[in-house]
């Protein structure tokens, strides 16, 4: 069976896996203190045009969230996100068990509104009792995001004008970065991330490393103890060089950046090959234009679909379910092939 469930379901790409055999014998210092790490992080910095910054190795998205929300908020304080983002949906209340609550307020194509997070800081100040509540100390964004949509530049520039009109910390989770940077439609580059958001991730598990994430922290001052709080938190890596030779190899003649290329290529025909057959738009009045492909089908039509290709379950609507396909750095063209003709022979 085609497997289009998601980006995350492959190994690494060769020439990680390369590097990782070549090296493997190598006795290198631990916790991320080695050579292969330091080169990473050079290479991130110069990437990201941000060269004070802190960047840190961590393993996955969710731990990588939860750990960096715990450090930056204070007790008391809470972290905003759109309703529909990852925090607020599919990470299990992983940001609630380290003691801190999801803000959520209603997304618009996925994304949060500068308009709306002001309102809702404004309102939350303006109440007498606020001093009894859980106070707002950052906002959370996904770059992309949940649906594959995008952040303007313009868009993100508001966002981080509110932030900072209310004292609040602004942190992307790039999960899916490379898809990101590599759509025609995107305007955001990794020095507008490091410009405008206190903290964010650039992913790895979902484009192209074996596993891991690495946290770009514009002033290190904001986690002073970064590696401490890592460690207390389980995060910290004895083997820390496998992640940071990874990021090495990933952003060693611009590899990063031709990984997301190929998937948002292919995700682009993947909505053609849907079109063509007479598939719905899944998504209210906007459209995914990164690697996440969203589609609608009865139920006839999904249990055709069943035992031919994978997909993610999105939701229940109506009499119709919206299912999501995600192509990845390592989708081919003989897996495109397969899908159009899978699609192709769909009852209409």
């Amino acid at each position: 069976m085609l497997s289009l469930a998601s980006d995350y379901q492959e190994g690494a790409h060769p020439a990680i896996m390369e590097r990782l055999v070549s090296t493997n014998l190598l006795r290198t210092p631990g916790y991320g203190t080695d050579e292969f790490c330091e080169s990473a992080r050079e290479k991130i910095r110069a990437a990201c045009g941000c060269p004070g910054a802190a960047v840190w190795f961590l393993s996955g998205g969710t731990q990588t969230n939860a750990v960096v929300t715990g450090a930056l908020l204070q007790p008391w304080q809470g972290v905003i996100a759109a309703d529909t983002g990852h925090i607020s949906a599919h990470e299990a209340g992983a940001i609630e068990f380290t003691g801190h609550k999801v803000l959520a307020i209603p997304h618009y194509a996925g994304k949060l509104r500068a308009e709306d997070v002001r309102r809702f800081c404004e309102t939350f100040f303006a109440d007498e009792n606020w001093d009894h509540m859980v106070a707002p100390g950052m906002v959370y964004i996904s770059q992309p995001t949940e649906y594959g949509t995008l952040y303007s530049l313009s868009e993100l520039t508001e966002l981080s004008r509110v932030c900072r009109d209310f004292g609040l910390l602004l942190y992307a989770d790039g999960a899916r970065l490379a898809y990101a940077l590599a759509c025609p439609e995107n305007d955001v580059s990794l020095p507008d991330l490091a410009r405008l958001c206190d903290a964010f991730y650039i992913g790895g598990t979902k484009c192209g490393a074996l596993f891991g994430e690495a946290v770009v922290m514009r002033d290190p001052k904001l986690m002073p103890r970064f590696f401490t709080i890592m460690k207390q938190r389980g995060a910290l890596l004895a083997k820390g060089r496998i992640p940071g030779l990874m990021f090495d190899t990933l952003f060693t003649d611009g590899l990063y950046l031709s990984l997301g290329r190929s998937a948002v290529d292919i995700a682009d025909r993947m909505r053609a090959v849907l079109e063509d057959a007479g598939c719905a738009p899944a998504l209210d009045g906007f459209d995914s234009p990164t690697n996440q492909v969203f589609a609608i089908f009865s139920d006839g039509q999904l249990e055709y679909l069943k035992n031919r290709v994978g997909y993610s379950f999105w939701e229940r609507r109506g009499n119709r379910t919206v299912v999501r396909f995600a192509a990845s750095w390592a989708t081919t063209e003989d897996n495109l092939r397969e899908f159009t003709e899978i699609i192709g022979g769909m009852p209409r």
